[in-house]
């Protein structure tokens, strides 16, 4: 069920656990990938929904978009030729609940579901769950020499508001490097 408005600490409870629709279509250029959906996202049913979380205006600073959406509009995303996806479909209060098995097993479920879309992209937004899920030692940022079927991957920080690492012009211009790799076909 998708509500409006902020959800109340008893409808954050009842979303534990839920699971969050993908927004996807076959052939999109970047299928976005989370670590999982946040209490909050899954209470009021889109995708990068909770307040500071900057996916939405990396998505427009980086030209993804033509205009600031919002997280209610995520159903918009395969017009500008992208979806979104989690690795890990529960949501959970912090991405840290999540076992090594569940990223692991993910990890598998998202190869399967990127050989079955074929996006051109498919790009991880969080560096931490894409190293755990895939068995990689030491990730970076941008595109990497794995392929997941015919999709190339390209790996983004986290977006949260929490990661003090990177900022937004940071995170405008790592998008911007994906949205020129997507546009180019490389």
């Amino acid at each position: 069920m998708v509500r409006t408005g902020r959800p109340t600490l008893a409808q954050l409870e009842e979303a534990r656990n839920k699971l969050l629709p993908d927004v996807i279509a076959p052939n999109l250029r970047v299928l976005f990938c989370g670590i999982n959906p946040s209490l909050y996202s899954a209470a009021v049913g889109h995708h990068f929904a909770r307040p500071g979380n900057r996916f939405w205006p990396a998505l427009f600073a980086a030209g993804f978009t033509d205009r600031l959406l919002s997280p209610a509009e995520d159903r918009l995303l395969p017009e500008f030729g992208c979806g979104v996806t989690n690795m890990v479909a529960r949501a959970t209060t912090a991405a840290d609940e999540l076992s090594k098995e569940e990223l692991l097993e993910g990890a598998a479920r998202l190869a399967r579901k990127v050989k079955r879309y074929q996006p051109t992209w498919v790009a991880f937004v969080g560096m931490g769950a894409y190293g755990v899920g895939f068995g990689e030692k030491k990730v970076r940022t941008g595109r990497q020499e794995r392929m997941i079927g015919e999709s190339g991957v390209w790996v983004l920080p986290n977006t949260s508001g929490l990661n003090a690492n990177y900022q937004a012009t940071d995170l405008g211009r790592l998008f911007g490097e994906l949205r020129r790799a997507a546009e180019a076909g490389a």
